[in-house]
């Protein structure tokens, strides 16, 4: 009998020991996963730290965008506003080209290759007297209206004076009556009295002080 007790013993001890041995493995195997899991978050957590969100647009280049358009803007608007100002400008009877004379209203090229064929001109009345070669006289007036060399409102005659388009008589000799002008605030203000400042400031395209 006891032999029988001490030949079983090993067996017992295997069957006492193995579902300790199978605790130990099993709670070994569920702190791996945790501290497996918990190293995961760990890294995740760490890349997202160490490698932040880029913005879309960097400031700099936004700005140096923004800055870019506002320039090419100006640049635009500075460009329409000097071909406004040339195409409103007068032209010289003297230094024009026969291209731009010949695309002024009322002036034809035989017109235009006569004007350029008389150069130089000391006065608008040489400028009438080649022009009234292909020209009428009320052709001659709309041309006026582009093409000019100002007169000198001190010594210019009556007959030139009158070539302004819309000067008659009575203003030709408001012009003359004030004389001598020492300045153009003068004749804006002398002239003022009979016209208003549209009038006054279209009228000075024709006249200067020399």
């Amino acid at each position: 009998m006891i032999r029988i007790f001490i030949s079983r013993l090993p067996r017992l001890a295997a069957s006492a020991i193995a579902p300790l041995v199978l605790v130990a493995f099993a709670a070994c195997s569920s702190g791996s996963g945790d501290a497996a899991r918990s190293d995961t978050a760990a890294g995740a957590a760490a890349s997202a730290t160490s490698v932040p969100n880029l913005p879309a647009t960097t400031p700099g280049a936004a700005t140096d965008s923004a800055g870019a358009a506002g320039a090419t803007t100006s640049a635009a608007g500075a460009s329409a506003a000097g071909a406004t100002a040339t195409a409103g400008a007068m032209l010289d009877p003297n230094t024009a080209t026969r291209d731009q004379l010949a695309a002024v209203p009322g002036m034809t090229a035989a017109a235009a290759d006569a004007l350029v064929a008389g150069r130089p001109y000391q006065s608008m009345v040489a400028v009438d007297q080649a022009l009234a070669k292909s020209l009428g006289a009320e052709a001659r007036k709309t041309v006026y209206a582009r093409v000019w060399k100002p007169i000198d409102l001190n010594t210019a005659k009556g007959e030139e004076i009158l070539l302004i388009p819309g000067v008659g008589p009575r203003m030709r000799h408001e012009f003359e009556e004030y004389r001598p002008y020492t300045s153009m605030e003068q004749f804006r203000r002398e002239i003022g009295k009979y016209v208003d400042k549209n009038e006054v400031a279209r009228l000075e395209q024709y006249v200067t002080i020399r």
